[in-house]
């Protein structure tokens, strides 16, 4: 309503809105909710039955809180900072990827006439976690997190970050036993996982790693394992590239945040 209610109205919706219609009723209702004058209004003119009632559901809500459950414990505090920067379901993938890295790294020993595996995969390597990171499916307090003021780019951030967390140590390991650049490995790594987030707000993220993985395997993975050679965009004179290529698509990603304020299934 755009002007009080009367105080005739005002006492009808008091004694149960006897005589006024649903219209009405709503009106008044909505008004109520913003209005603390006619909320003031509507305590003066509670009849004594309504009084008596109200006392009673006080008396017991005030009883319930006494006899209640204990306070959260911290536990549930921190339960809730991580389901922000992880989920359970992410742990599988992770394994997973680190193993597919570990098996790179023990094939690059054996293999010295190969070309560096654990370089080739290392772009590519965040896109799963990443992908299941940003999945409806796969975090089943999906519906209360996309209601909370940390969903959207916030959240995927956060996860992303928690899943570079992971994976930006293994892969430093294994650079540092076969020796190959620690820029060329995390600069790529990087590039990819933004690239994925400004893509994903077209197609959603979990399209958006599966499309760029795929492009990635098909145009650098298997043509250098064939040709036995590293491709140009993984030789030392690319890191520049590969920096400029990353602050590029984070700008990107970060301009495109407003994209991620609903929480579609297909994302």
């Amino acid at each position: 309503m755009t002007t009080h209610p009367n105080l005739a109205v005002i006492t009808r919706y008091a004694e149960g809105g006897a005589g006024l219609d649903d219209a009405t009723v709503w009106s008044v209702e909505l008004h109520l909710e913003g209005c603390p004058d006619c909320r003031a209004r509507l305590a003066g003119t509670a009849t004594d039955d309504t009084r008596a009632l109200l006392d009673l559901v006080a008396a017991g809500l005030d009883r319930g809180i006494a006899a209640g459950p204990a306070p959260v414990p911290v536990h549930g505090a921190w339960s809730a900072l991580r389901r922000r920067w992880m989920v359970w379901t992410l742990l599988p993938w992770l394994t997973m990827t680190v193993a597919v890295l570990g098996c790179a790294y023990l094939l690059e020993m054996v293999r010295p006439d190969l070309p560096s595996l654990v370089l080739l995969l290392a772009p590519v390597a965040p896109l799963p976690a990443v992908a299941v990171a940003w999945s409806r499916r796969a975090d089943p307090a999906w519906e209360l997190i996309a209601g909370t003021p940390a969903a959207g780019m916030t959240m995927l951030l956060r996860r992303a970050a928690g899943v570079l967390a992971v994976l930006v140590p293994a892969l430093a390991l294994a650079g540092a036993g076969t020796g190959a650049s620690l820029a060329l490995m995390l600069l790529p790594c990087l590039a990819f996982t933004a690239a994925t987030i400004a893509l994903g707000t077209v197609c959603g993220v979990r399209r958006a790693a599966v499309g760029l993985g795929a492009l990635w395997a098909a145009a650098v993975v298997l043509p250098s394992v064939a040709t036995t050679h590293l491709p140009a965009v993984l030789r030392p004179g690319s890191v520049p590239v590969w920096a400029l290529v990353t602050v590029a698509l984070a700008a990107l990603a970060a301009s495109r945040a407003d994209a991620y304020r609903r929480l579609p299934s297909h994302r």
